[in-house]
Parts: structure tokens; C-alpha cells; sequence
């Protein structure tokens, strides 16, 4: 009985280690088989099965594998057996017993297989099995790549750099023969002494790509980005190297350089090189006592150029003026364009600011003569901003806004001259900065309120409507200036919401009034740019209830100056709601009377230029005159504004002049007071003629 615990415990053990060695190799990725010494199956791993699928239900402990080779022969299991079975067998079977160097097997599926064996001390076979599959592929895809390739590469010996192998592509891009390059080490090829592509520390033998220079058969120089690859070459390790021309690339990586820094018109700097030129600069006068001047310039109503003739003439202005400029500069002072019509001139070097005073003058001078292009004798001006360095900054960003604000300061005062940036002027900007970001405020909160100017019929005395004036009440500053504030949101493209906003309140307002009395609002030509100004003011009628025809529109000729079908179309869209148009300003602008032409405007208001000591003027009531006669003679209503004295009012009911506004009659008011002027309008209070009563 001992004996026999002995034993069975003796085979669970065994049966232990057997289970153990089996769970050890079913983890390994090769395929893994013990044969005993007569060739049968004793143990084998999951991977061996896998790779002998189309056999693995033939093995069993105790088989044999020549069976089991003969059997899958018989199946077509080994394509190279095909024909020869029974030479093909003994071979197999004749490496399995007698092992000496690894060998490839392939299967009907395609699979290669590396088979290595080895005998142990009993006579039986340990047998390793790979599936090198990719592997193979790899090396047929290599081959391949590296004759057909259209990329030029180059296979070099890493001992001494010979050129060992080139494929089609590098004989036709470097004009050598084979025979040549296999005269050639890689370095002979190489433009300039350095190390051959693939020396360097990395990470592994898989290098970076980086930039060289070689030289084809015929000397001509190319830019090459090369990658390299470690590989054995039959038994010798070399390197591979795939060589990618970029000469073409460099030359439009250079082009793309350049025109990120330079202006695409003029070629000149733009602001980011400019920038990068200033700091050198800057940094020379900090170590020195140079000065530097930072001259910004601008080119007075070129806009006007532009919308006259064209933007293909503007285009060559631009150019004529960015050379001009340029040859009135010394070499070492450096020129950009800033935007569409604004130039930026650095001298540097200077010990006073006479020096740029001088070159302001001169730079005036060469942009002021005559330009012909295409039969058009263009004449221009200019106004520049100057900034001092290091007294007005020792930034480039700084001395930029600076030169900027003074520009702004010279198209201010007087168009074509000059001026200096003064402390003042940031003072001035940071203002200007807080003005517009509290209209913006004020804009969105509805904080602007709308005040009424009457208009008063000479003829019967009577209040005929109302001029919308914004007002901003701030509790702060009090009431703000339209002066300070609307020129802030025309450059800013806040009349938008301003405009849309005083149209609603003044159509809301207007409907409570009696129904002969209309409401004129003022347009900006920015309303007109936006494309939604004829909805914009049908839903401010829609949503008040007033009625179009006593809703008045009033626009300048600066709109009409723009030529644009579609300010037209929109103006014929607002008449046909009902909707009348008025010419506001009139006299002020490029070519009056041309304008009358373009569209039926149902008034025209004599700008109050014209109104100013009109009796005691005589030039001033000839236009006024001239203006009424036109009116009379078109069938439109003209009305004279800023009148203020009772001369100026006869002179201008003597001239027959249908309507006046001004101080004369009353100021802006708020609603709540239109109100109480209208009541008393309706008792025959207000009148203008005779013992008139003025509303004051």
C-alpha cells in the first residue's frame, strides 16, 4: 500500500510539472514542440497549433510527425512539396534527425515559417517554429522600394562610407552611373567637409531628418532633407539613405519668408519686420547718444483715388509713392507699409530733430508731384506723425503708437503738413479709448436718449417736424458732447447700433404726435454698408405703428460720393415704403448738383455755412438764392438750417424758402417737452410770423 501512495503521488507530481511546463510555454509568441527519440509528439504549445491549423487535429501524444507531415503533404498543406512528395518528406524528415542550421517552410496559405530544431541527450527533438511572414514581406517590400522607388537612395558601407548600391532614381537625379557612385564614397558627394548623414547621437538607428547640400555630376548644387536607416547589407552593415530633394521647397519656404515680413504690393517691410528693425535700432541708440525719429505717413484722401479710378490705379499710386519714398531715404534708414495707405520711416543716427523735420519736408515734397498712370494726372498729399527716440519711447510698439497719434493730430489741424508726438496726445487717446468703450455700454443699455429740433414752415408758422439730435446723459461728466462722441462711433462702427437705436425711439415717439407732423432721422453712410438698412427700418415702423410717410430720412453727399448701386437701390427701396429722402448739408460736398441728378430727393437742407450772417453776405445770398430756385425748380422741399437771428430769417422768407430750424425758433428738446410744444401748436400758440412767439 505504500508503495502504491508512493507511486500515485509520484504522477500527480508529474502530472504537476507537466501542467506547469505546458502553462510556460503556451505564453511564449513562438510555436514550441518536444519529440521523443522515435519523432513522436510529446508536448506542444498553443502557437505551434496555431501555425499548423490545417494539421493541429492530428496532433496527439504519441503521433508521429512524419505521419503527420505526410498526411498534410497529401493535403497540399506544403506547396513546396508539390511534385516531389516523397523527396520532399525525406528532406524534412532527414533535417528533424540530423539538425545543423535553421530553414524556411512555407504553407499553403502563404505563411513562411523559420524552423529550428535541436536533438536533446535522450535522441529526442526540441523544435523552435517562427512565423517570419512579415518579415519576408518586409524584405520583398524593401527590395522593391529600393529599385523602384522614385525617391533617389543610396545604400553606404559604415566602416568606410563606400557607396555599395543606388537605385534608378539616384543614378537620373545625380547624372553619375552606377559604376561611378560605386567609385564614390558619400562624402565625395557632399557639397561641403562634414560628418556623412547618419554620425550623431540618437536614440535609435532610425535618424532625423536634416538638411544638406550635394553636388551632382554636372556641379549644380542641390537641398536635400535625408533619412537614414541602419540595415545589413548581405553580411555587411550599412546604411541606408533615402534623399528627398527640397531645393524647390527651400526656394519657396525662402519666397513664404519673405512675404510673411514684406508688404505683397510694394515689397517694402511690413509691421512685423519693421518691428524686428526697430528693436536693432533701438538697441543701438540705448548704447549711444543717437537719437532715432519714427515717421509714420499717410496719404491723404486716398480713399477718394480709389473709389474715383479704381483699385487697380490706387494699386500703382501705392507703388509710384512706396518708390519715391524710398529714393528720397538715405540706404541705412529703413521704409515699411503699415496698412493701405500709411508708410512707417525710421532714421536713425540722429543728434537733433531738426534732422527729421528736414526729412518730413523732403518726403512732403517727392509725394507731392504730379503721378500719371493710364492717361489719369493724379496729385496727392500727406501728413506725418514723428516720434522721438529714446524722449517719446524706447519700444517699437510705443514710438509706433505714438508717431500714430501725432499723425492723427496733423490730418487733424491741417492736412499735408507735419507734427511731433506730444505728452498730451496719449492723454487724449486713453480718453478716446474710454469714450468708446462707455458708448458701447451706453449704446447697449439704451442709456443715449433722442432730443427734437422743430422744423418750422416760413409760410404758415406752424411746426411741420422734428430733426432727431442724440443727447448722452452720463452722470458723471454730465451731458456729453455729440461732438466727442459721434466721430467716435463712425471710426468704430458703433453708428450702427446708434443709428438703430435712435430710428425705433424716434418712430416710437413719433406716433404720439399729430399726424402732420413728421420725424427726420440722420443716416450714416456705415448704415448703408452694413445691407440690412431697409429692414432695419421697416421693423422700427412695424413695431411703433408710424406711419412711412411721415418718417423723414436724411443723408449726406459723402454717401453718394461712393457711386454704389446698391446705397441707390436701397434709397428707391425707402421712397417706395413711403418714406421721404432729404439731402442733408447741401453745398458742402465734391459736385452738389450731380447728385440731384442720381436720385428724386423730396428735400434738400441749405448747410448752415451758408445760413451764418446771411444778411449781411452777399456771396452767401446768392448761393442761398441759387440753391431755392434749384428746389422750386426740381419741386423739392428746401429747408435752411442754423438759423439763428431774426435778419437771417427774413432774408431767407424774402427768398421764398420753405423751412428753417435753429436756435432761432428753439434747441433740441426731449420728448416730454415736443409734447407741450405740440399742445400748444394745437391752441395756435406758435407761430412765426407777425408777433412771432419763439419756443426758446
Amino acid at each position: 500500500m505504500r508503495m502504491r501512495a508512493e507511486a500515485e503521488a509520484a504522477v500527480a507530481e508529474a502530472r504537476k510539472s507537466h501542467e506547469r511546463l505546458r502553462e510556460a510555454i503556451d505564453i511564449l509568441p513562438q510555436g514550441i514542440v518536444f519529440l521523443d527519440a522515435d519523432g513522436r509528439y510529446i508536448l506542444w504549445n498553443k502557437k505551434y497549433a496555431e501555425i499548423y491549423s490545417r494539421s493541429s487535429d492530428l496532433f496527439v501524444p504519441g503521433a508521429r510527425l512524419q505521419d503527420t507531415i505526410r498526411i498534410g503533404v497529401e493535403r497540399g498543406d506544403y506547396p513546396e512539396a508539390i511534385g516531389r512528395e516523397e523527396e520532399w518528406i525525406a528532406e524534412r524528415l532527414a533535417r528533424l534527425y540530423q539538425p545543423s542550421e535553421r530553414h524556411e517552410q512555407v504553407l499553403a496559405d502563404g505563411r513562411c515559417i523559420l524552423i529550428e530544431e535541436r536533438l536533446t541527450e535522450d535522441g529526442g527533438v526540441i523544435g523552435l517554429r517562427v512565423d517570419i511572414t512579415e518579415l519576408k514581406q518586409r524584405e520583398a517590400s524593401f527590395r522593391l522600394l529600393f529599385d523602384s522607388n522614385p525617391i533617389p537612395m543610396i545604400v553606404c558601407a559604415l566602416d568606410d562610407e563606400r557607396i555599395l548600391d543606388v537605385n534608378a532614381a539616384a543614378v537620373e537625379h545625380y547624372g553619375y552611373s552606377r559604376a561611378e557612385f560605386e567609385k564614390l564614397t558619400i562624402r565625395s558627394v557632399q557639397a561641403f567637409a562634414s560628418d556623412p548623414p547618419w554620425i550623431g547621437e540618437h536614440s535609435s538607428d532610425e535618424q532625423a531628418a536634416r538638411t544638406w547640400k550635394h553636388v551632382r555630376a554636372d556641379g549644380t548644387l542641390i537641398d536635400l532633407a535625408i533619412y537614414s536607416r541602419q540595415l545589413m547589407y548581405g553580411d555587411q552593415p550599412a546604411v541606408l539613405l533615402a534623399l528627398m530633394d527640397i531645393t524647390e521647397r527651400k526656394r519657396a519656404e525662402a519666397r513664404l519668408a519673405f512675404m510673411a515680413q514684406h508688404d505683397s504690393l510694394t515689397g517694402l517691410p511690413n509691421r512685423n519686420l519693421l518691428r524686428q528693425k526697430m528693436d536693432e535700432i533701438l538697441l543701438h541708440t540705448r548704447r549711444s547718444s543717437d537719437k532715432a525719429a519714427v515717421l509714420v505717413l499717410g496719404i491723404d484722401n486716398f480713399k477718394a483715388v480709389n473709389d474715383s479710378l479704381g483699385h487697380g490705379i490706387g494699386d500703382k499710386l501705392l507703388r509710384a509713392v512706396a518708390k519715391r519714398l524710398r529714393s528720397t531715404l538715405r540706404e541705412e534708414d529703413t521704409l515699411a507699409r503699415l496698412n493701405s495707405d500709411e508708410f512707417a520711416i525710421v532714421q536713425s543716427g540722429l543728434t537733433r530733430p531738426d534732422d527729421a523735420v528736414l526729412l518730413a519736408r523732403r518726403l512732403l515734397e517727392a509725394i507731392g508731384d504730379p503721378y500719371l498712370f493710364d492717361g489719369h494726372s493724379i496729385v496727392i498729399g500727406a501728413s506725418i506723425g514723428i516720434a522721438m527716440a529714446p524722449g517719446d519711447g524706447d519700444e517699437s510698439e510705443k514710438l509706433l503708437k505714438n508717431a500714430d497719434m501725432a499723425l492723427s493730430r496733423a490730418k487733424n489741424d491741417s492736412r499735408g503738413t507735419f507734427s511731433f508726438f506730444e505728452a498730451g496726445m496719449d492723454a487724449r487717446a486713453q480718453s478716446r479709448r474710454k469714450i468708446e468703450a462707455d458708448l458701447r455700454d451706453a449704446i447697449q443699455n439704451e442709456v443715449l436718449r433722442p432730443y427734437y429740433q422743430p422744423l418750422i414752415d416760413l409760410a404758415t408758422g406752424r411746426i411741420t417736424g422734428f430733426e432727431v439730435l442724440v443727447r448722452w446723459p452720463d452722470p458723471e461728466r454730465g451731458m456729453i458732447s455729440p461732438a466727442e462722441f459721434i466721430p467716435v462711433a463712425e471710426e468704430t462702427g458703433l453708428i450702427n447700433g446708434l443709428g438703430g437705436l435712435m430710428l425705433r425711439r424716434a418712430c416710437a415717439d413719433a406716433v404720439l404726435w399729430p399726424e402732420d407732423v413728421r420725424v427726420a432721422v440722420n443716416l450714416s453712410p456705415l448704415q448703408f454698408r452694413t445691407g440690412n438698412l431697409l429692414s432695419i427700418v421697416m421693423d422700427a415702423l412695424k413695431q411703433s405703428g408710424l406711419s412711412a410717410k411721415r418718417l423723414e430720412l436724411e443723408i449726406t453727399e459723402t454717401l453718394l460720393l461712393e457711386k454704389s448701386g446698391q446705397v441707390l437701390a436701397t434709397l428707391h427701396a425707402l421712397r417706395a415704403l413711403g418714406v421721404r429722402i432729404s439731402m442733408d448739408d447741401f453745398g458742402t460736398g465734391y459736385s452738389s448738383l450731380s447728385y440731384l441728378r442720381s436720385f428724386p430727393f423730396d428735400k434738400i437742407k441749405i448747410d448752415q455755412s451758408f445760413v451764418r450772417d446771411l444778411a449781411a453776405n452777399r456771396d452767401a445770398q446768392a448761393i442761398v438764392r441759387s440753391i431755392i430756385s434749384l428746389g422750386v425748380g426740381l419741386g423739392v422741399t428746401i429747408t435752411a438750417e442754423g438759423v439763428e437771428t431774426e435778419a437771417e430769417l427774413n432774408c431767407l422768407r424774402n427768398e421764398g424758402c420753405h423751412e428753417a430750424q435753429g436756435f432761432l425758433f428753439s434747441h433740441a428738446r426731449p420728448n416730454a417737452e415736443i409734447l407741450e410744444m405740440l399742445k400748444m401748436q394745437s391752441g395756435d400758440h406758435i407761430r412765426v410770423s407777425g408777433s412771432t412767439e419763439r419756443v426758446a
